[in-house]
């Protein structure tokens, strides 16, 4: 049985591993990128607090010793359930069964010029270019004595108030309370003016009250300012247009407002959602209207749960779940057995944000403070792949909270500035 995955994050990567060493499965791992990341941490990459690295894993070093496990660079340009068989851009595969995990992408709302010139946080590519901006910014400030210039360099606005958002934000002051000064004392006695908007009334919006309520009291208590009920209409010529009126002088506008399903040509319109893209799966993730096709993770909705009638959050647990839900299916497909229907199990949701404070609502609790904060460490350690890179990471993390000081302020490949 040929089982071909598209995509290599959580849900396809929990896939893949499960299925490993499986009699008579054959499964082919296709991704445009060469390793697996792990997306919950690339803010730490982009504001230069850990390593690419850290985060990142080849897909062939972890398949060594999987015998039926294989590689292949590519990107999905089409689906042809006819004959079984997908193109990409690197040639031709044919499957038994198909398996899209391809995630998810941010979403611009139609507004071409925020899609044009803001800075998304999806990949690691994503993260090093923020960091790279975000550091020439820096370098450029400094040797300017035009105030307009210099308050399109200092102002930095982050779109988005759920997890990514408030993360990036807070760890953008972190670094303006105690680095900045360090690295950049032409300009001490003065701190970057970071402004967090979100068109919702509250941030971490899925969160419980009192996460929401410890978020802006933490934010706001280093100097980020937070614009609830506002959206970002457009950014054009250095400027963030907000839907108040209000405009920001800017050339920084970090993107983490919305995500929509990456699209996979070739299925039939009956199994696309028209909210969010997302394609459209039974109770064992097979797509409707297909025979042999499934998708697991942010690119499906499933409305077959009871607890979640209207779809699955599009978080990592999730992904996890049907992944590995999928793979025992499989299994039992190969065997001629029923499968079973898959069913979330919510084990909570956390966000850090800032250094010592974190908040984890529980199904059955809520906390925050420095024991949240070393609960997210350790929770977002566990998955990251491969031994040494668990090992550095901790390593970096505790040197760098010691020290307030991580090294890793490099500007590398920048892309062309304005």
């Amino acid at each position: 049985m040929k089982v071909i995955i598209i995509g290599g994050g959580f849900a396809g990567l929990n896939l893949a591993k499960k299925l490993a060493g499986k009699k008579n499965i054959e499964v082919t791992l296709v991704d445009k990128h060469n390793y697996h990341f792990f997306p919950p941490l690339l803010y730490q990459v982009a504001t230069a607090f850990i390593e690419p690295s850290n985060i990142s894993y080849p897909f062939r070093r972890m398949f060594q010793q999987k015998q039926n496990l294989r590689f292949h660079l590519g990107t999905l340009l089409r689906v042809i359930p006819e004959i079984n068989m997908i193109e990409t851009d690197s040639g031709t595969l044919d499957y038994d069964y198909l398996v899209l995990a391809m995630g998810a992408e941010s979403n611009y709302f139609g507004m071409e010029n925020v899609k044009n010139n803001a800075l998304p946080m999806k990949t690691i590519d994503d993260a090093i270019n923020l960091r790279n901006h975000i550091l020439l910014n820096l370098e450029k400030l400094v040797k300017s004595n035009d105030p307009l210039e210099r308050e399109i360099r200092r102002n930095i606005v982050v779109a988005g108030g759920g997890p990514t958002g408030v993360e990036v934000s807070g760890m953008i002051a972190e670094m303006g309370k105690y680095i900045l000064e360090k690295d950049y004392p032409e300009i001490k006695g003065r701190r970057d003016s970071i402004y967090l908007v979100d068109a919702g009334d509250a941030l971490l919006g899925p969160m419980n009250v009192k996460s929401q309520q410890e978020a802006f009291k933490v934010l706001t208590g280093l100097g980020v300012q937070v614009k609830l009920g506002t959206a970002v209409k457009d950014f054009v010529n250095d400027k963030v247009l907000l839907s108040t009126g209000e405009t920001i002088n800017s050339n920084t506008l970090i993107w983490a407002s919305g995500v929509i399903a990456k699209e996979a040509p070739g299925l039939s319109q009956e199994s696309i959602a028209k909210r969010g893209r997302r394609i459209l799966v039974n109770e064992y993730n097979k797509v409707l209207s297909t025979a042999n096709i499934f998708a697991i993770g942010d690119q499906c909705l499933q409305t077959t749960d009871k607890n979640y009638a209207n779809g699955h959050p599009q978080l990592a647990q999730v992904a996890i779940q049907q992944g590995k839900l999928l793979a025992e299916n499989l299994v039992r497909l190969s065997n001629k057995e029923a499968m079973k229907p898959f069913s979330y199990h919510n084990k909570g949701t956390m966000a850090i944000i800032s250094k010592f404070k974190a908040v984890v609502d529980l199904p059955k609790g809520f906390f925050k403070g420095f024991i949240a904060w070393l609960v997210w460490l350790f929770i977002h350690i566990i998955p990251i792949a491969g031994f040494r890179n668990k090992a550095k990471l901790a390593f970096n993390w505790f040197w760098s909270f010691i020290t307030n000081d991580p090294t890793l302020r490099l500007i590398i490949r920048p892309r062309k500035e304005k």
